[in-house]
């Protein structure tokens, strides 16, 4: 049984590129990630500013923890719903 094989058809090198997708777009493209930090830096500044006796350090510590468990809770809500596509180019053909 003979087959002849199709010259343009290559499984190293597929004609079209291969349409993959991540999850979610990486962390530092997203508004979630500047208005984290943003917050955390406004604890800080804030706790730096006032009395200690009103909003020490240990208390902008703990409100940073709630911030930073929130952030992850919306980065994992965001990561199980959505999809980021890109295209699988051949990098020999850049």
């Amino acid at each position: 049984m003979s087959s002849t094989a199709d010259p343009t058809h290559d499984r190293k090198h597929p004609s079209t590129p291969r349409r993959i997708s991540t999850e979610t777009k990486a962390s530092v493209k997203t508004t979630e990630l500047i208005a984290y930090v943003a917050a955390v830096i406004g604890v800080l500044i804030a706790s730096a500013m006032v009395d200690a006796s009103d909003f020490g350090a240990q208390e902008a510590w703990f409100y940073v923890t709630l911030l930073t468990i929130g952030y992850m809770v919306s980065r994992g809500l965001a990561k199980s719903g959505s999809r980021d596509f890109y295209d699988d180019v051949d990098r020999d053909n850049r």
